[in-house]
């Protein structure tokens, strides 16, 4: 059975930070643990699921190779050996952030035989618009590709593959040297046959031999709603390919926001500079202003100072896998005009002796009602 996302189990985003990974678990922990469902004899794998997340997701190095790799960047096999029963899994929980469940990994000695071929990455910008709904691309990748002519042998012919002579398709050399400790074993890969174990008579003349040739691809990449800058996606496999049939490395897709017109992000929250005129804040007004979905219409109530933040429900970035989603703020500036004609700075010069403006001495309900009234009258040339 086919293993779920670990960031799922937790139910937390891939950019989720230690602390928010680790309180996931505890939820998650408590909720299963076994003594708390003792009729429910599932209880115990989603534990057990959701402690193997945790596991992964707290350790920096597991958890890098995790995004990398996905499952098969970690070893096979894994269990929770190191625990006599659930319990001790348990109260393990914030000491030793589990010990050592999974046991440590160890290094099985030098690698050989086929090469991978390396990783590549690319820079994918995106709109805050795209980011909003989540969208497709196509993307173009200039990469090593296996050659057409002998489909990534590097030999003319199967025939033309030989085993090394000088490591005997082993791939590695071992030298020996003897001290008064004991015995040293040195283990290096074969110069002959750099590591691969076998030797070619007769090279493809099209790719002289290596296997592979400059190519480009195309890939179709589903870009998340929510993602955010410096975040990216691993396409596993789709790096250059190795040499002489070697597998493939992975393409790293780094996710780069475009700077915006409007808005300028805030987490998962936009911002938005609306200038309005001094009627407009004084008198209040409907505005239609820009949003991440198109256009909407906001009111500004009499009165409203410069700086005011309002608040737009929803019209924000949603959160990376989740049905939650940020807020737009529309922030209040006044506008000021630089240029005045003589009747508007004479406008201006009448308004500037009334109470409520050309000083900030309170006034009453009546008389602002009455001052309202002229300014309607004053700026209606303006």
């Amino acid at each position: 059975m086919q293993k779920r996302d670990y960031y799922e189990i937790l139910g937390v985003d891939r950019s989720a930070g230690e602390a928010e990974i680790k309180t996931a678990y505890r939820k998650l922990a408590i909720k299963y643990h076994p003594d708390k469902n003792p009729d429910n004899p599932e209880t115990e794998e989603h534990f057990k699921e959701a402690t193997e997340a945790y596991e992964v997701l707290s350790d920096p190095d597991k958890r890098a190779r995790y995004d990398r790799f996905g499952h098969d960047g970690m070893r096979a096999g894994q269990d929770f050996h190191g625990f006599g029963n659930i319990n001790d899994i348990f109260s393990a929980f914030g000491s030793s952030i589990f010990g050592d469940i999974f046991g440590q990994q160890r290094s099985s000695g030098p690698s050989f035989g086929l090469q991978p071929g390396s990783d590549m990455k690319i820079r994918l910008p995106l709109t805050l618009e795209e980011i909003a709904t989540g969208v497709e691309k196509t993307i173009a990748i200039r990469r090593m590709v296996p050659c057409e002519t002998c489909h990534g042998l590097g030999a003319s012919s199967r025939g033309d593959i030989k085993e090394c002579g000088q490591c005997n398709g082993t791939g590695e050399v071992r030298h020996v040297s003897r001290s008064v400790f004991g015995q040293f074993i040195n283990v290096q890969a074969c110069n002959n046959c750099n590591g691969s174990g076998r030797t070619i008579a007769k090279p493809c003349s099209n790719c002289r031999g290596e296997g592979r040739v400059q190519g480009e691809s195309r890939e179709v990449l589903e870009v998340p709603a929510g993602v955010s800058d410096g975040n990216y996606i691993p396409l596993r496999g789709k790096g250059h390919a190795g040499p002489n049939g070697g597998p493939a490395g992975d393409l790293i897709v780094l996710i780069e926001e475009k700077e915006h017109e409007h808005f300028v992000r805030n987490g998962n929250d936009v911002v938005y500079d609306l200038v309005v005129s001094y009627p407009q804040a004084a008198l209040g007004a409907e505005i239609e202003v820009p949003t991440l979905h198109g256009n909407a219409m906001i009111t500004i109530e009499p009165g409203t100072q410069p700086g005011t933040l309002l608040r737009m429900r929803q019209k924000g970035i949603p959160h990376l896998h989740s049905e939650r989603r940020g807020d737009q703020i529309v922030r209040v500036n006044l506008q000021v005009p630089t240029r005045l004609s003589p009747e508007e700075r004479e406008a201006l010069e009448r308004l500037s002796t009334m109470p409520n403006v050309g000083s900030s001495s309170p006034t009453g309900a009546g008389e602002r009602s009455g001052f309202f009234e002229k300014m309607k009258a004053v700026f209606s040339f303006l």
